[in-house]
């Protein structure tokens, strides 16, 4: 009898440390993401200052720009949260092969989004349409600046984009070999958290750059 009692009380033990582990990791993510707000949500009340201070300018910029290729990249991201919350789904459910399915579409809508921002700014560098260039230079001071901050914010998230991508790889070894498992499943779910700030920062930055003329 003190032997099983003994095994209950570790095991118990085991169980309550495992919990505050994975407490602690959520608690470090939703930290981070929250650092990360506060870095993009500086840069939107950046552009609106400048916008409200060249309503013109900002406007003629904006009309520049592919508006179905930013409604496709939104659809296109949106879709994804919705495949990586299917994952972690799967996975709480002890389906590891639909969880990989998940996380493979949702990697691979990824690479699309990317592709997609490849050929938008190819086409804007094909016409020397950046800074730095003569044509840059002969823009209006306040479009210059749009163009400016469209390049920065764009070519940021597209970096926020790609570590993702890289993480949700990672993800999806861990539920190869075991270690995401249904019953420890916190680093999925952490990926999926920063896999949906990248969502939610691409669906501030779409209306801002491409639809408010």
């Amino acid at each position: 009898m003190s032997t099983n009692n003994t095994v209950s009380e570790n095991h118990s033990t085991a169980v309550n440390h495992e919990h505050r582990d994975d407490a602690g990791r959520k608690m470090g993510m939703w930290l981070f993401l929250f650092t990360e707000l506060l870095l993009f949500g500086g840069l939107f009340l950046v552009y609106s200052i400048y916008r409200f201070m060249n309503p013109a300018d900002f406007s003629n910029g904006s009309h520049h720009l592919d508006v179905f290729m930013g409604a496709l990249n939104t659809m296109v991201l949106i879709t994804s949260s919705l495949t990586v919350a299917l994952s972690i789904t799967a996975i709480q459910k002890g389906n590891a092969k639909l969880a990989l399915r998940m996380l493979a579409v949702t990697i691979l809508l990824a690479i699309f989004f990317l592709v997609n921002k490849y050929f938008e700014w190819g086409h804007k560098i094909h016409y020397d349409l950046y800074p730095g260039t003569d044509l840059f230079k002969a823009l209006p001071s306040g479009e210059g600046l749009f163009y400016v901050l469209y390049y920065f914010m764009t070519g940021l998230h597209m970096i926020h984009v790609i570590v993702g991508a890289v993480i949700l790889v990672f993800m999806g070894k861990y539920i190869s070999d075991g270690s995401i498992n249904s019953s420890n499943y916190t680093l999925l779910e952490n990926g999926g958290l920063y896999w949906h700030l990248v969502d939610l920062i691409w669906i501030f930055l779409f209306p801002l750059l491409y639809l408010i003329h």
